[in-house]
């Protein structure tokens, strides 16, 4: 079993990187990156008392970020 060792290990790994990032974000504020967040291609609909929205384009960024930071992690 020491593929499963292997995995439980990347999963505590992530879920603490996940968890530290989510502490920065609440210290920081939303004013950590200025233009993160509202971004040309993220979605926000208003009207009347009624808001939506969805941040796509940051969405892909920082998936696009992630994906290369990991993957240069993995090297």
């Amino acid at each position: 079993m020491p593929e499963l060792s292997g995995f439980g290990r990347m999963l505590i790994v992530m879920g603490l990187a996940i968890a530290g990032l989510g502490l920065l974000l609440l210290v920081v504020g939303r004013g950590w990156l200025p233009g993160l967040g509202r971004l040309p291609g993220d979605i926000y609909v208003e009207r009347g008392n009624f808001r939506f929205y969805f941040p796509l384009a940051t969405s892909l960024l920082l998936s696009l970020l992630l994906t290369i930071l990991l993957s240069l992690l993995r090297r």
